[in-house]
């Protein structure tokens, strides 16, 4: 018996991270209401656990789960069955449902569900949350930590966007292409928001134990297999795969931090440098330029290191010129000053840094001084630099990252 439930519990957890979001995005697009889809395959997930230990696991696992969800939601009662009466009445709702299943596959809806939750009437910091909960089943805790918030203060959050989908009606459907752009760039940022949490997490630290750069990636991919055709689509993937083919590179055998520029590019994955490399290409015949594909063209040129021995900094400044155009963004800015810096010399990457100072929204991002430091370093200038230094350490809060920055500044000192 034993032996039996571990594998009904393997045979669930599959179906969980194989099917979850199809289930619930099936569920919830015919009435809206998510809560209840998750509640009602909270259920179904249970009942296999009952049954699967005495019947054999399924042929067909989420087809059986869909049954059993879809009977719990028409179920009068309308409530969590936990007491044992509940138990022996979920037995009968899954033998019931048994009857009515089907041979035909699940419609997969889940690129519908992305684009409900990344609805522009849901607030945008909880769009990317909302994503990694309802299509891959994470929990309010694991999220929260993920997002450096409290349980209770990310729960509330998932419940009131859940409650405006529902009471608002947010339609279950991908755009119309007229309207598809802004919307898709939503669902697009909130997967790219998943994986940078994982990306910058200091590693070992409780939210690794399911890696959201890991569950970012999976996201990139079935958004790019259900709209193969849509440029940025595949641009993300492929930022997303350049980054992830450095993981083993990032950090050296006694666990510091090491940089892209200072990176063993024999440690970096070929093959996923290969496949984003083949995705960006792909992406290019569209003729559409978006804001990933160029992220991605800029990894690019990194990688290209492995193939020259060198880095094209004058063809990564105008990568980030374009960007910056399209974006407007500051980190842009910063970035495209370090690589003004490695091309023409310190001091016009610094103009390009002292630009950007009024800007308030720097004070407290660690890239920004700790550039600005590394800059004016080199240019001799050891108080300025020192204090520049002084900030980035404060504001960092991965230990290896850390532990480079104070080296930076003890050398300042010698």
């Amino acid at each position: 018996m034993e032996n039996g439930l571990e594998i009904a519990r393997a045979a669930a957890e599959v179906a969980a991270r194989q099917s979850y979001g199809k289930l619930v995005a099936w569920l919830a697009a015919r009435t809206r209401d998510v809560a209840g889809a998750e509640d009602a395959l909270a259920d179904a997930f249970a009942a296999a656990l009952e049954r699967w230990p005495q019947t054999g696991v399924p042929r067909k696992p989420e087809a059986w789960l869909l049954a059993v969800a879809r009977r719990r939601r028409v179920d009068a009662v309308r409530r969590r069955l936990t007491s044992e009466a509940g138990r022996e009445h979920l037995k009968l709702i899954a033998e019931e449902a048994e009857a009515h299943m089907t041979d035909e596959d699940l419609p997969d809806e889940r690129l519908r569900l992305m684009f409900a939750c990344a609805h522009p009437a849901i607030e945008s910091s909880v769009r990317s949350p909302l994503i990694l909960q309802t299509v891959l089943g994470f929990d309010a805790a694991t999220i929260a930590s993920a997002f450096l918030v409290s349980p209770a203060t990310m729960s509330q959050r998932l419940v009131r966007a859940k409650t405006r989908i529902r009471e608002t009606g947010i339609p279950f459907r991908v755009p119309e292409r007229a309207e598809l752009g802004e919307r898709l760039d939503a669902v697009l940022e909130a997967i790219y928001a998943a994986f940078a949490e994982g990306w910058s997490e200091p590693a070992g630290t409780e939210t690794q134990r399911r890696n959201l750069a890991t569950e970012g990636i999976w996201l990139g991919r079935l958004v790019a297999s259900l709209l193969p055709e849509e440029p940025e689509a595949l641009g993300l993937l492929s930022l997303m795969l350049f980054a992830e083919a450095r993981r083993a590179a990032r950090r050296d055998t006694a666990g510091d931090y090491v940089p892209l520029a200072e990176q063993d590019y024999t440690l970096w994955d070929r093959a996923l440098v290969d496949e984003a490399e083949a995705l960006l290409s792909r992406a290019a015949t569209m003729g559409v330029i978006g804001r990933y594909q160029l992220e991605a063209a800029v990894q690019s040129a990194h990688a290209a290191r492995r193939l020259t021995g060198r880095t094209d900094w004058a063809a990564i400044r105008e990568l980030y010129d374009a960007l910056l155009s399209i974006t407007g963004s500051p980190v842009v800015a910063i970035n495209r000053a370090v690589a003004i810096a490695e091309a023409e010399g310190a001091v016009a990457g610094l103009a390009a840094l002292y630009v950007l100072g009024d800007d308030k929204r720097l004070d407290d991002y660690q890239p920004y001084w700790a550039a600005r430091a590394g800059l004016l370093a080199r240019l001799g200038q050891v108080p300025q630099a020192t204090d520049a230094y002084d900030r980035a350490i404060g504001l960092e809060r991965d230990p290896a990252v850390r532990r480079f920055l104070q080296g930076k500044r003890a050398v300042l000192r010698n």
